[in-house]
């Protein structure tokens, strides 16, 4: 009896093996169509307008591609950036007793991460360059000032300049 067993999970055993070996590749149909852009779809689900395609081996190998075209380096493209002095503008009369002025920029293309901005005043440096477009100057004197600005890359290169500007500021006078 323990004979007959055996011989019956062997049997099941072998059936088994048989049935998945069979279904695994057996059944599987590959579909494919183009897209409305006419790109080539392939696909395990039919649709309408698919053609089934036949296949003569299960082990399926992709030939080499050359893949030396990805790793070309292709020159970037060299961006001409813009900084303008947007306030104050250019022969504009500030008014402001204590002497503070706000100095705000305007760069073309987009301030990208790691550039920097530098103030001049009157020809001199207002501070170390910063990421900032915004300046808050104290205690101008009366008179007039010119401004510019620099823009550094992240290298720390000049890539702009803007045209200088000047303001005139008006103090009330303490007399």
């Amino acid at each position: 009896m323990q004979d007959c067993t055996v011989k019956k999970t062997i049997l099941l055993l072998l059936s088994m093996s048989l049935v998945s070996i069979n279904s695994y590749g057996g059944d599987k149909k590959i579909y494919s169509w183009k897209d409305k852009h006419g790109v080539l779809v392939f696909s395990d689900s039919p649709r309408a307008g698919a053609q089934e395609i036949k296949l003569s081996s299960q082990n399926l190998s992709m030939p080499a591609v050359d893949i030396t075209v990805l790793n070309e380096d292709k020159p970037a493209a060299v961006v001409n950036f813009k900084i303008v002095i947007a306030s104050p503008t250019n022969e504009e009369t500030v008014r402001e007793n204590t002497g503070s002025v706000y100095v705000t920029s305007r760069i073309v293309p987009r301030f990208e991460s790691g550039f920097k901005i530098q103030l001049l005043v009157d020809g001199v440096a207002f501070a170390k360059p910063s990421n900032t477009g915004t300046f808050a100057l104290r205690d101008v004197n009366r008179g007039e000032h010119t401004l510019q600005l620099k823009l550094f890359n992240s290298e720390g290169s000049v890539v702009s300049v803007s045209e200088s500007s000047t303001f005139f500021m008006h103090r009330a006078s303490s007399l």
